[in-house]
């Protein structure tokens, strides 16, 4: 059975806040057509859906310099991982 997908709010502000503990900024990765709308929304779906989210939170509240990944199990640290390389 599908698991039920997270709250859009959130999952928006927790996708943006695990890409900018690793140095990046979707608002700039989209101004620099590195990362196209549909992408985003793809990205944020995808954290909707993740199993992992509590331990993503504590990860994000750990955090105190730039991160070299994303939390182990992300959901969308490929398509992170993928944009920090451009840089």
């Amino acid at each position: 059975m599908p698991r039920p997908l997270g709250d859009p709010a959130r999952h928006f502000w927790m996708t943006r806040s695990v890409a900018r503990v690793m140095g990046l900024s979707l608002a700039e990765e989209m101004r620099c057509g590195r990362l196209e709308a549909e992408e985003y929304a793809r990205m944020v779906t995808s954290c909707r859906g993740c199993p992992v989210v509590s331990s993503c939170e504590s990860w994000l509240g750990r955090q105190t310099c730039i991160a070299a990944s994303a939390p182990q199990g992300c959901c969308i640290s490929a398509t992170l991982a993928r944009l920090r390389r451009r840089h």
